[in-house]
């Protein structure tokens, strides 16, 4: 792992007049401003490569990230140059290793001492620029399969907690979106950006080169934009959960459900549903499951309310509180793995 940190001095920059495409936030003006931080990072296990990020200026979903399914991924920040998401891809596509792609395109860009960019490509090779005239504070850090940085932060906590989060999942099982957001979520809670208002937009963009996983041809999976949200990176988790239909993005008061095929084969992995059964298939009918499940849902809810010391549980209804709990379970008894996998597949973002 190596880390990198900034300070340079202070500086003000004149707001200029400009003439505004359709649909391009009017608060990005004349040059693109990104004060923010984002991680790019792949999944060696599955080769999907991503970025996840955030800011309070709008849609910065819109100019940071760039993925490439099979080559990498870029964020490209501060005074953002949104030619070095194409350009650095296009570099590593052909067989550069990251740190020439970016020695090479800095090398060439007059206003290189504004910029904050971090690449990675897909067999690892990464590296990163934070420019001396960034903002008051700017760094970076890095690590097996990720890099992350920001500029105007709070300090180098951020990019620190960024960094332990993503390296905490590695080997998870989890989604290489689930694990950004979460990344994503860590820099958010250790201070985030320094500037009062900081809470504006988030966006996560995730490509994978596997068949079937994508319907579009650039193989893109995740691509979800928070453009304006008084708690974007929240709002992105809320998102994911919900589209992923993940085990808690709602409260479980009905019989069926991904969600709730999603339970049982965790029940299952405890012995409380179906113990005799090898596993637990998922039933591609949309029909309500009978009612019988109902009542062995309830036995089970109320056994394992007991055995999560969670007296407060009405049998039958799974909150998120109650799935956190379930997990960690599942982690004391080492089944998290096998979970993981099996429901891996139905929790996959598609486009």
């Amino acid at each position: 792992m190596s880390i990198r940190f900034v300070v340079p001095a202070l500086y003000c920059v004149a707001l200029m007049p400009a003439t505004v495409a359709g649909q391009e936030p009017v608060a990005w003006g004349a040059h693109l401003e990104f004060s923010t931080f984002s991680i790019a990072a792949i999944d060696p296990a599955t080769g999907e490569s991503g970025v996840a990020v955030t800011t309070r200026v709008p849609c910065v979903g819109n100019g940071v990230p760039w993925v490439r399914a099979g080559v990498g991924a870029v964020a490209t920040q501060a005074s953002t140059r949104v030619e070095y998401g194409n350009q650095l891809l296009d570099m590593i596509a052909a067989g550069m290793h990251a740190q020439d792609a970016l020695a090479e395109a800095v090398a060439g860009d007059p206003r290189a001492a504004r910029r904050q960019v971090g690449v990675i490509s897909l067999d690892g090779s990464r590296a990163q620029h934070t420019g001396d005239s960034t903002s008051a504070w700017a760094g970076h850090r890095q690590g097996p399969n990720y890099v992350t940085q920001g500029n105007s932060l709070v300090g180098p906590e951020v990019v620190g907690a960024v960094a332990r989060s993503f390296e905490s999942t590695e080997g998870s099982g989890r989604h290489l979106s689930d694990r950004l957001i979460e990344a994503l979520t860590a820099g958010q809670a250790a201070g985030g950006d320094a500037r009062k208002g900081r809470l504006q937009s988030a966006a996560v963009v995730v490509a994978d080169p596997r068949p079937g996983n994508s319907r579009r041809p650039d193989r893109i999976t995740a691509n979800i934009n928070v453009c304006e949200h008084p708690t974007p990176v929240a709002e992105l988790r809320r998102i994911w959960n919900g589209i992923s239909r993940t085990l808690g993005y709602r409260e479980l008061q009905l019989f069926g459900g991904n969600d709730v095929w999603q339970l049982r084969v965790m029940l299952h992995a405890l012995g409380f549903y179906r113990p005799e059964a090898d596993s637990i298939q998922r039933n591609p009918s949309r029909r309500r499951t009978p009612k019988t499940w109902w009542m062995r849902w309830t036995s089970s809810g109320a056994r394992m309310a007991c055995r999560l010391h969670r007296p407060d549980h009405l049998v039958g209804i799974v909150d998120a509180a109650t799935v956190e709990s379930l997990w960690q379970v599942l982690e004391a008894e080492g089944k998290v793995a096998e979970v993981r996998a099996a429901i891996r597949g139905a929790t996959l973002v598609r486009r």
